[in-house]
């Protein structure tokens, strides 16, 4: 007679949590395997520095780890835990001497021209490794202001609600944010790259 197999339930992040600060720091490792891959993912948009990438993952885990006593359950385990992997990032892009708001005007009260939403992506026929370069190649040069919000919408695909949670600030200012961070993308792209301008307004 064949056996069933029963599997169990993941427990839920908020259970591993509690285990992780009663004492159980197998609880916390389930935490890093569940989520390290999505914060190497994050670590790669800012350094392509493979070392780079290992320090801010590994600081962010410790951070989380020593403040895990302070996660209050108000939101998502991991809309925190990307907080505290953002605050990293800013602070590693300080310590490297690259201010994270360097000759940004206040995005509330600047003007910006009409432009389309979205970010013009590359022609699909190019090899997902090019695509991935040149939008790399855009995002480093943008200030870390805008890079910030492309990187949690575009690229981590996170809810508006979500990264006002992370970045402390309103949903209106997210859209605004993002608004004018995909003009300069676009604007970008078609000065540093023409040979995709075309098709753009199509």
């Amino acid at each position: 007679m064949a056996l069933k197999l029963v599997q169990e339930a993941p427990l839920q992040d908020a259970d591993l949590v509690r285990e992780a600060i009663a004492g159980n720091p197998l609880s916390f490792q389930l935490l890093v395997e569940r989520y390290q891959g999505r914060l190497f993912a994050l670590a790669r948009h800012y350094t392509s520095s493979p070392v780079e990438v290992e320090d801010i993952v590994q600081d962010t885990f410790l951070k989380a780890y020593s403040r895990l006593d302070t996660f209050q359950h108000q939101s998502a385990f991991y809309t925190w835990l990307y907080r505290i992997a953002t605050n990293t990032v800013l602070d590693f892009l300080k310590r490297r001497g690259r201010c994270p708001v360097q000759a940004v005007e206040d995005p509330e009260l600047a003007g910006s021209p009409e432009t389309d939403r979205r970010i013009v992506r590359p022609d699909a026929r190019l090899e997902r490794q090019e695509v991935a370069e040149i939008t790399h190649a855009i995002l480093e040069g943008m200030p870390e202001i805008f890079r910030t919000v492309l990187v949690m919408r575009e690229l981590e695909e996170m809810a508006y609600q979500e990264i006002a949670d992370v970045l402390d600030i309103s949903i209106g200012t997210v859209e605004s944010r993002l608004f004018r961070a995909r003009a300069r993308f676009k604007e970008r792209l078609v000065t540093q790259y023409p040979e995709f301008a075309q098709g753009i307004n199509e």
